[in-house]
């Protein structure tokens, strides 16, 4: 069992209840998934692009990626109906937890002028969506293998039925918030 996991089993419930006067340890929000997208806008013009995209991702989740196609034609960014456009995965269970772990204590800290991500990015219903600009911060990726710098989306899907509730959850976690 992952020690973020293990760590969740007890102080974060504790922290929780107290905090929320939850009666129940099951009232207790808690992760359900981390989505990680990647949209490759480049990939209309080349396929092997979207290839490394993909390796890259799955390097970074430790599980396969399955590629997303475009839902409808659109003229002005010359995309079609079904053309492989980007990649994503969703992680549950012991990967999920491993992976919050990573990005919380060995990739944030890597970004340039890190001052912390905004507390800000919730979507009202207890889910958070965080921007990343380079795949490189994560220590899985091997700088001198990869094509070109990419960004992805981290969604971070919760139990919580408030904003508040799910902050103070990832607070718990360790997300580093700016103040």
């Amino acid at each position: 069992m992952s020690r973020l996991k293990s760590l969740y089993q007890d102080e974060i419930v504790e922290a929780m209840m107290k905090k929320f006067g939850y009666k129940n340890r099951m009232q207790v929000p808690r992760l359900e998934k981390i989505v990680l997208n990647m949209g490759i806008g480049e990939a209309k013009e080349n396929a092997k692009i979207l290839d490394n995209a993909v390796r890259d991702m799955e390097t970074i989740a430790g599980q396969k990626a399955v590629t997303t196609k475009a839902k409808k034609s659109v003229a002005n960014f010359k995309i079609r109906e079904g053309m492989p456009i980007g990649c994503k995965t969703t992680l549950r269970g012991e990967k999920m937890y491993g992976f919050l772990d990573r990005l919380v204590n060995l990739a944030l800290p890597r970004v340039r002028d890190f001052r912390g991500v905004s507390p800000d990015s919730f979507d009202g219903r207890g889910n958070y969506a965080l921007g990343i600009k380079e795949q490189i911060i994560f220590p899985e990726i091997e700088y001198d293998k990869i094509d070109k710098t990419r960004g992805m989306d981290v969604i971070v899907v919760t139990t919580a039925k408030t904003d508040e509730e799910a902050r103070e959850l990832l607070r718990l976690f360790n997300m580093p918030f700016t103040k």
